[in-house]
């Protein structure tokens, strides 16, 4: 059976996100950031609720943790940290701007009861770690400290596989790669070391590779259960070889949330218990 024929299985997730109640533009601190170009907080809350709308269409459960006023990018709940069986490592920002989002995630999982690792490392959660069924993918090079794979490798008993970024556009792993299911994954290899890419054509061989202008968009700033993606509307080229490799694609609108270069997985943490 091709890979353009096998029947694709979706499993239901449990994914947190914040409401961009206090989003805007008014700092700088990835490529995508412009102050000048405004933002709007009520078009980005109406593109958000759509995205939550699909997943809960799709059968995912969805909780909801509050946005603090002066965290305008607490709506990116990927970077609040890394869950994975239970166990929660805590996000360290790189940027001072950010610094009070870490400790605002690590007091929600708490009151959960759920193990948290407070970080010695920067590392800014599922913006830099993306996790399927054996190994966890580490990115480095902008955000994330290579000593925090380590520590989440230790934290969390998985192994972490080191991924180069080189690209500043490409400032987390999760803008330039994501997990199809648990086992392959979606790529722009323009984003990576020479090193790094061929770890990945190594593990992943089936990749789906994307192009240059599907990336610019945060086209591979998407989020699969296995079946169905959520992709940026704008990455047509992606969702047409996704669908020509038996995935079904919702695409959304979150054009005024990239103004501050996030996507689909930027304001989705995946809650692994």
């Amino acid at each position: 059976m091709t890979t353009t024929t096998r029947e694709r299985v979706a499993t239901t997730r449990h994914f947190l996100m914040c409401r961009p109640e206090f989003f805007a533009v008014t700092y700088a601190i990835n490529p995508w950031m412009d102050p000048a170009a405004g933002a709007s907080a009520e078009k980005a809350l109406a593109q958000w609720e759509a995205l939550k709308a699909a997943y809960e269409s799709l059968g995912h459960r969805v909780s909801v943790i509050d946005p603090i006023d002066g965290l305008p990018d607490m709506v990116f709940a990927a970077n609040g940290a890394l869950v994975v069986d239970a166990h929660v490592y805590g996000a360290r920002f790189a940027h001072a701007e950010r610094a009070d989002e870490g400790p605002a995630y690590a007091k929600w999982f708490a009151e959960l009861g759920l193990p948290i690792k407070e970080a010695e490392f920067t590392n800014e959660g599922e913006g830099d770690f993306l996790t399927l069924d054996e190994v966890i993918l580490a990115g480095t090079g902008f955000r994330t400290d290579v000593a925090a794979h380590m520590e989440a490798q230790e934290f969390l008993g998985r192994p972490v596989v080191t991924l180069r970024l080189v690209d500043p556009r490409f400032y987390h792993l999760d803008t330039a790669l994501f997990p199809l299911d648990g086992r392959n994954v979606a790529y722009y290899p323009g984003a990576f070391s020479e090193g790094s890419l061929r770890v990945l054509r190594r593990m992943f061989p089936d990749a789906i590779i994307a192009s240059e202008e599907d990336a610019l968009v945060l086209g591979l700033n998407a989020v699969s259960d296995g079946k169905n993606v959520i992709v940026n509307a704008e990455a047509t080229g992606l969702s047409a070889e996704l669908s020509r490799h038996g995935y079904s694609v919702i695409p959304v609108d979150l054009s005024e949330l990239r103004k501050a270069g996030g996507g689909p997985k930027c304001c989705t943490l995946e809650i692994r218990l």
